[in-house]
């Protein structure tokens, strides 16, 4: 049974660092991503990782700031120097993918498997 579960969300003030964790069990995908939804809008993909190579992809919004990696089973989401607009529910999603089309284009449609999600929230 696939499960994803995530955990690490909470509360930041502008400029502070959480970490967002989401293991991963029972089946080895070699696409795992972070998608974000912010209050208003729809789910969209912010930072993904291809298991393979281990190569990453971030949405411009957060690039520099947001950094994906992988240790074993659990995949991590660092977020530093946070804003008020980073302020969303994130979700960690998993598929099985070429490398073309694992990347931060990629709908959510495309996921088949997703965590319970984890808010965020970001102070100014």
């Amino acid at each position: 049974q696939v499960q994803l579960v995530e955990s690490g969300g909470g509360s930041a003030q502008a400029g502070g660092s959480l970490r967002l964790s989401c293991e991963v069990s029972g089946y080895n995908f070699n696409c795992i991503s972070w998608f974000r939804q912010q209050p208003g809008k729809g789910r969209g993909a912010v930072a993904i990782l291809r298991s393979g190579d281990r190569s990453t992809d971030y949405a411009d919004s957060v690039k520099g700031r947001f950094t994906i990696s992988r240790n074993m089973y659990t995949v991590y989401l660092q977020m530093n120097n946070l804003k008020p607009e980073d302020t969303a529910m994130y979700y960690c999603a998993a598929k099985s993918s070429t490398w073309e089309r694992c990347s931060t284009d990629s709908g959510e449609d495309e996921y088949t498997y997703w965590g319970q999600g984890t808010q965020v929230t970001v102070s100014s």
